[in-house]
Order: structure tokens, then C-alpha cells, then sequence
């Protein structure tokens, strides 16, 4: 360690002349023709997760999965401590990559083949890089498309997370100094992917009754329709939250800049979208993922309407498909995921009936009107246990 004398700080702003000439306001974020096919980004930061931010996460998004809140709960399952929300490793790992990829941003157009293949525990340390898969431009002036992939990497360079983003991107105005990426830089992607878990232990009394009796697998049927009663009112909390995750982008905290937009996105400060999504998960995890083993991943999900602090929102699960798992014990469950905003999933529900579940892009092609209350839609591949013997 080194040691040297403590300086003694003279103030000097008086006795320096002020030279405007020398100001500076530096930008962050890529515009379109920053992007080219096959351009790596090394994201800047990393994050350590602790044990505080593990279970803060799994709290604050009302999770009821004990595999997040437990460690005894989760070492009696074959992990080696209490499991990182798999929601927490896709937001911070977003979060890394929001500086390279999306700060400039108008929209994000959808996330993509989102697979979880490792788990992360408290003390693993996350990074991320995204390597550029497509520019689409749609004219002149216009905003276009970027289509990224995106890697999370523990402090042992392994993938714990991949997955695809749609955003759309403006284009810079005037000339400007390119700020591309490096198409040389290693981008482990797993072509072949596979999901590293333990051996599902067989588990006792105590442990069996952490969880509630209806959410294993043979509790659920395809075609089933799971209305959340609970709901979550969004609060000014999704600004610290969003900073907690790493987000960059000022849409999400800074009022003036919110307001100075056009379209709408603009007023109030938008909730980043990835908290949307950790919020409706956690509303629906005590009728779905209680007795889950794993969040295998997600299809396509798109955020179709924004939320703003004050914005209320519930979730509805409808279940397509169910199979056997590749673990003895266990089956997968494919469902729809829906999230809806200021009215009752019920109500919604009944409001709506069969469009509820028709994905808002393919609307106007079936001549249908878009939904003003749902706010989010994906479909999810989870893991379950089945009902112990």
C-alpha cells in the first residue's frame, strides 16, 4: 500500500480566468450510423451482487419463489446458496449494455431468445458486451432499427445470460465522429446452449412446506387462464431503481429531458421497462413460480404501452403448453405472459376476452384496435417441481 503525505487543498478558482471557449459537454450514447453490422461493444462497469441487493430485488418485486429468499430453502434443492433473481441478472446485465446500445434510444422495440444458462449467487460479479447483428434504416431522417445481441458474463467468463434486443435508434444530425465498435473483440456466444443446474434433491417436510400446495407442476393444464389479484401501484421508487440496475438513459429519471421530447414518451420520466416486466412477474409468482426450479426463458416480449410513476399494474398468465422436464421431478411449463395497467386484469379480461391475447403488432393487420391498458406481453419457458412423493 502506498502512503504520502496528505496535500494541503489551496482554493485557486479565483485566480484562474474563465476561458468559455474550453466548454465541453460530452455526449453518451451511439446514434444510428454508430452501428455496423458485426461491431462488438465491450460495455463499460461490472457489478457485484451482494446478498443485500439479491434478496432487496426478490422483496421489492414480490417474488414467492424461496429459491431467491432462502438459502437453506435453495442449498436443500442442490444450489450452492440463495439463487439471483434470474429478472435482476436480465435487468443489470440491459442495464451494462444501455450506454453502448440503446442511450439515444427513442424505443425498445422488443427483447428476444432470452436464456438464462447459469446461475448467479451472491458475491458473482456480472459484465456484459453486445455484438451488432442488423441495421435496418427506414430514410432519410428517420430513426432506424439496430438488432443486438447481448452476453452476461460472470467474473469466471462464463455466459449466465444471452439474448436479442430490437431498438430504435435516430440518426446524428450533421457530421459527427463515429463511435463504433471492435468486430476483432471475443464474443463468446453459446451456439449450443445448455442450462447448468444441480441435481434436484429429495426434500424434506420442512422445506416442502416453504412453498404452497397448488403451484406444482400438476397444478396446471394447457389452456388454464390465471387471473393475479394482486396489483402493484409504481411509485417514484423506479428512478433509484433504475440507477440501482445500472440504466443509464435519462428518459427514465430526468424530468426536463422527458418533457423536452415529442410523441408519447414525453412528460413525466418513463418506468424503465425491465422493472415494468420484474413487477408483473412478481404479481404472478404465487400462482405460477412458487415451486419453480428455473426460468428457462422468454420468446419475443415487447412493451406496448409505457408506465409512469403512479401507473398500477396487474398480470395474467394463460398456459399453452406443459411437458416433462429434462430433470427427473420436474415439468415445463409454457405460458403467455400479459400485463396490463389502471384497470383490473379481470376486468380487462372481460373487456377484451380473446384479443386480450393477440399480440398488439399483428392488430392492425386483423383490422383489431390496439389496447390502450396492456402494457407488456411475452411467453415464458419455466421449470417446475412436481408435486413430491
Amino acid at each position: 500500500m502506498a502512503k504520502f503525505k496528505a496535500p494541503i487543498i489551496e482554493e485557486k478558482s479565483s485566480s484562474v480566468s474563465v476561458d468559455l471557449s474550453r466548454k465541453q459537454e460530452r455526449q453518451y450514447g451511439r446514434y444510428l450510423q454508430d452501428f455496423n453490422q458485426g461491431d462488438i461493444f465491450i460495455h463499460p462497469r461490472a457489478f457485484t451482487i451482494d446478498r443485500t441487493f439479491a434478496q432487496e430485488y426478490a422483496t421489492v418485486f414480490h417474488d414467492a419463489c424461496p429459491l431467491f429468499l432462502s438459502a437453506p430453502y435453495a442449498q436443500a434443492h442442490g444450489f450452492k446458496d440463495l439463487v439471483v433473481h434470474p429478472l435482476q441478472v436480465f435487468n443489470v446485465v440491459l442495464s451494462l449494455g444501455v450506454q453502448n446500445n440503446s442511450e439515444k434510444a427513442i424505443a425498445n422495440l422488443g427483447y428476444y431468445n432470452v436464456q438464462f444458462l447459469k446461475p448467479v449467487y451472491p458475491g458473482d460479479t456480472i459484465t456484459a458486451r453486445s455484438r451488432v447483428l442488423d441495421r435496418r434504416e427506414r430514410g432519410e431522417g428517420k430513426p432506424g432499427i439496430v438488432h443486438v445481441k447481448t452476453l452476461g458474463l460472470n467474473q469466471n467468463g462464463e455466459v449466465i445470460i444471452q439474448y436479442e434486443r430490437k431498438i430504435m435508434i435516430p440518426p446524428r444530425k450533421g457530421d459527427g465522429p463515429s463511435q463504433g465498435g471492435d468486430p476483432s473483440a471475443p464474443f463468446p456466444e453459446v451456439s449450443n446452449p445448455e442450462v447448468e443446474l444441480p441435481d434436484l434433491k429429495k426434500l424434506n417436510a420442512e422445506m416442502i412446506a416453504h412453498t404452497g400446495s397448488n403451484t406444482y407442476f400438476e397444478d396446471f393444464q394447457a389452456g388454464d387462464i390465471l387471473v393475479h389479484k394482486n396489483m402493484r401501484t409504481i411509485t417514484d421508487e423506479h428512478v433509484p431503481w433504475t440507477y440501482r440496475m445500472g440504466n443509464t438513459h435519462p428518459l427514465h429519471y430526468d424530468k426536463i429531458y422527458s418533457q423536452s421530447l415529442s410523441g408519447p414518451m414525453s412528460g413525466e420520466p418513463i418506468v424503465y421497462g425491465g422493472l415494468v416486466f420484474g413487477w408483473l412477474a412478481g404479481m404472478a409468482s404465487r400462482d405460477t413460480t412458487e415451486n419453480m426450479l428455473w426460468d428457462l426463458g422468454y420468446t419475443e416480449g415487447y412493451h406496448t404501452q409505457p408506465a409512469i410513476s403512479g401507473d398500477t399494474v396487474g398480470a395474467i398468465t394463460r398456459v399453452l403448453a406443459l411437458e416433462d422436464g429434462p430433470m427427473s421431478g420436474t415439468g415445463v411449463l409454457h405460458a403467455q405472459f400479459i400485463g396490463v395497467k389502471n384497470k383490473r386484469p379481470a376486468e380487462v379480461l372481460d373487456e377484451h376476452g380473446e384479443d386480450l391475447f393477440i399480440k398488439e403488432n399483428e392488430k392492425k393487420n386483423l383490422g383489431k384496435e390496439k389496447i390502450d391498458s396492456k402494457i407488456f406481453e411475452i411467453e415464458r419457458k419455466i421449470l417446475i417441481k412436481k408435486r413430491p412423493s
